[in-house]
């Protein structure tokens, strides 16, 4: 057999060539070759260990703490390096001691072994082959992504349920309320999960001093008599609202005499004032957490549409892996599916 996995791994890797085309030449290659027997594809065939791996893959994707367990594991800067290392060959953890000696690390062989390769074993990250490891197709993918990423082992906590992450991806479709983000994240501890993301440069509140603002009523200015100064404060609030503040620096009004002319309009029914919350926003940090955590989310979908075909489970069972999403249930805490039915 000509096929080899590690070629098909350094062309995702190397190449940025997509899990369908690796797949796609796979699959090529199978219906060009006519192996003597069967055991020949079990024992030889790399194409076959790759289907294989997608198979173990699934496995591990049906726990409903994957996604948590996955964003843990990367969550370490050792594990990140050793994950790049493996995804250029294949190593035994001698081999892969003296490499981190070489950038500076000294750990034991049973370190190395227990607490950074095995944890990237038990997320389908690597695998074990003959006392030698290396990175599986999902793993290369998935440190190419990571790899331009690695500040985030110091950005969110290492061992966590992951509302951080789940309070970025939240933040991502849109600015939310204390309340809204309590509604959608039921922990707590959210007052400290929000400081830590503060504290990490991931979030900003809203820093408005004041929480009142004023808004336009629907009854017609030309109904009452105004002033000319009440005019120039009914005409520049803006239809999303001000602040008293905001309205005075724009019409060059004292803040006493904006407070008195909007009092006074108030009283004529042409303005009403409502306070509004402070929100929560990413940062330019944030957003790029929020770009990865997305480009995750892709890729896990893109592997598990791929195991589909290698599987004996039909599609409306693939459909149920879980991923990183706000949960609808403190309790169950309940994973959106990874792919949409077509139903």
């Amino acid at each position: 057999m000509k096929t080899k996995i590690d070629l098909i791994t350094l062309q995702a890797t190397r190449q940025e060539t997509g899990l369908a085309g690796v797949l796609g030449k796979a699959k090529e290659t199978c219906e060009s070759c006519h192996p003597l027997t069967p055991i020949t594809c079990v024992t030889r065939c790399n194409i076959w260990k790759l289907k294989n791996e997608l198979r173990k893959l699934y496995g591990k994707m049906e726990n409903a703490n994957f996604i948590a367990n996955l964003l843990n594991t990367l969550k370490n800067k050792r594990r990140l390096q050793i994950l790049e290392i493996l995804s250029n060959g294949r190593y035994s953890i001698v081999r892969l001691q003296q490499k981190l000696r070489k950038i500076g690390y000294y750990h034991s062989r049973r370190t190395i072994a227990e607490e950074y390769v095995n944890p990237l074993i038990k997320v389908g990250l690597a695998k074990e082959n003959g006392n030698k490891y290396h990175a599986t197709l999902f793993g290369c993918k998935l440190n190419e992504l990571t790899k331009d990423f690695q500040d985030i082992r110091g950005l969110l906590p290492p061992h966590s349920e992951c509302y951080e992450e789940k309070t970025i991806k939240a933040l991502f479709e849109s600015p939310k309320t204390y309340e809204e983000i309590q509604s959608l994240i039921p922990t707590g501890s959210l007052s400290r999960v929000l400081l830590r993301l503060q504290k990490a440069n991931l979030i900003t509140k809203d820093n408005e001093n004041s929480y009142i603002f004023y808004f336009k009523t629907k009854r017609k200015p030309q109904q009452e008599k105004l002033s000319a100064t009440e005019k120039r404060a009914y005409k520049n609030i803006p239809e999303n609202g001000t602040t008293a503040k905001k309205l005075a620096d724009k019409t060059n009004i004292s803040l006493r005499r904006t407070y008195k002319y909007l009092r006074k309009l108030r009283g004529k029914k042409l303005v009403f004032k409502r306070k509004r919350p402070k929100t929560y926003a990413l940062t330019k940090e944030g957003t790029q957490a929020a770009k990865l955590l997305e480009k995750m989310h892709l890729l896990l979908t893109e592997f598990a549409q791929a195991s589909a075909e290698y599987t004996a489970k039909p599609l409306e069972v693939i459909q149920q892996i879980p991923v990183l999403d706000t949960p609808k249930n403190g309790r169950k805490k309940l994973m959106q599916i990874l792919v949409k039915s077509n139903d």
